[in-house]
């Protein structure tokens, strides 16, 4: 069993801050891979369901950001996992927009859900950093989180959390390389390459239709021939 952990701040008024974005990804996951509805458990909303061959909780704390470790040290010895068994998803203001990164371990580099996170389970969990780019200035980065997301970004915003929803069974596996595979199919799909096939035929262009196969025999088609 897994516990995929998305950080934020409960309340609508909340609901589309840039450092709701933990929210944001656990709740693509569920909606995507058919969870059980949320429920109202260890201090947050809580949906079970499965990812592959993993079952997976996922847990959104409403403790608010600073207070998230109370939550998850309740759901993670509820279930009798280990801190190797926790991902948490959270904003990141060291990665630019629609970058993201899987670490395992390590500080909190001041991210007030992940301190608290630490003192109530430890630094030895997964973290799926979100980039959301840096305001330029320290004194900035308090109404900066806490505003909502531009317009523009919307759609860099969608591509990333689907992409993190189309990964998230490789991620409960255990594979954050076919789990980063999965975001950057989505966020940079392929291009054409556009070799040497040539382009294809348009309505106008449409390649002739095949002449029917002549099954006469060589006699019937000089009579045929001659007629």
């Amino acid at each position: 069993m897994k516990l995929f952990v998305g950080l934020g701040n409960p309340g609508a008024k909340y609901a589309k801050n840039r450092h709701n974005i933990g929210f944001m990804a656990v709740d693509r996951i569920e909606l995507d891979h058919d969870f059980g509805p949320w429920r109202s458990k260890f201090n947050g909303q809580v949906s079970e369901g499965r990812l592959g061959r993993e079952k997976v909780i996922l847990l959104k704390p409403e403790t608010f950001m600073n207070r998230s470790g109370q939550s998850v040290g309740e759901a993670m010895r509820f279930f009798k996992l280990t801190p190797t068994d926790v991902t948490v998803f959270h904003d990141e203001l060291d990665l630019a927009p629609g970058k993201l990164r899987v670490k395992t371990g390590g500080g909190h580099a001041g991210h007030n859900g992940l301190r608290s996170i630490h003192d109530h389970i430890g630094a030895e969990y997964h973290r799926v950093r979100i980039g959301i780019g840096h305001p330029g200035h320290k004194d900035k980065v308090a109404p900066y989180v806490l505003n909502d997301f531009a317009k523009a970004d919307e759609d860099w915003l969608d591509d990333l959390l689907r992409g993190i929803s189309d990964g998230a069974p490789s991620l409960a596996d255990g594979d954050s390389a076919k789990f980063m595979n999965a975001v950057a199919l989505r966020v940079n799909p392929p291009r054409s390459s556009g070799g040497g096939e040539g382009p294809k035929p348009t309505a106008k262009q449409a390649p002739p239709e095949p002449e029917p196969e002549d099954d006469r025999s060589t006699l019937q088609r000089l009579v045929d021939r001659f007629r």
